[in-house]
């Protein structure tokens, strides 16, 4: 168990360093609320992140938002429940139209390494707290 539990915490540490190295090149990284961008900051992820539900913001409100960075990508890191998986797949329908790339490569992998145990990107946090309490006592 604990070998597992080791390896799940690699990868998902290795996605979130690659998430960081993105936006510190400067990819903006659109996340659901205001919680989500503070989850990630608590990350290490330091570049521009966008709430996509902050002020009662619509879908094309956050894409005009990403049109004004001249971003040619944007990281969309929804959260992982119904919700955010339309919302992502909104996002994603309007930015290609914009001619903007999102990159949802790495929601899909957190998504898929997480499972059901994490619905939103502010719950990554203590997630990973405790798997590093996890690993570290085993």
């Amino acid at each position: 168990m604990s070998a597992h539990l080791k390896n799940k915490e690699a990868k998902i540490l290795q996605i979130l360093d690659c998430l960081a190295e993105e936006s510190a090149a400067g990819i903006p990284i659109i996340v659901e609320g205001k919680k989500d961008a503070e989850a990630l900051r608590a990350l290490g992820v330091k570049g521009r992140i966008i709430s996509a539900k902050t002020g009662g913001k619509a879908s094309l409100d956050v894409v005009s938002e990403v049109e004004k960075t001249e971003a040619k990508e944007v990281i969309l890191l929804l959260d992982f429940d119904r919700r955010g998986r339309e919302l992502t797949r909104n996002l994603e329908q309007y930015l290609e139209k914009t001619g903007t790339k999102p990159n949802i490569q790495l929601w899909r992998a957190l998504s898929s390494i997480l499972g059901t145990e994490v619905k939103d990107v502010e719950g990554l946090v203590s997630y990973m707290e405790t798997l590093k309490r996890k690993t570290s006592n085993s």
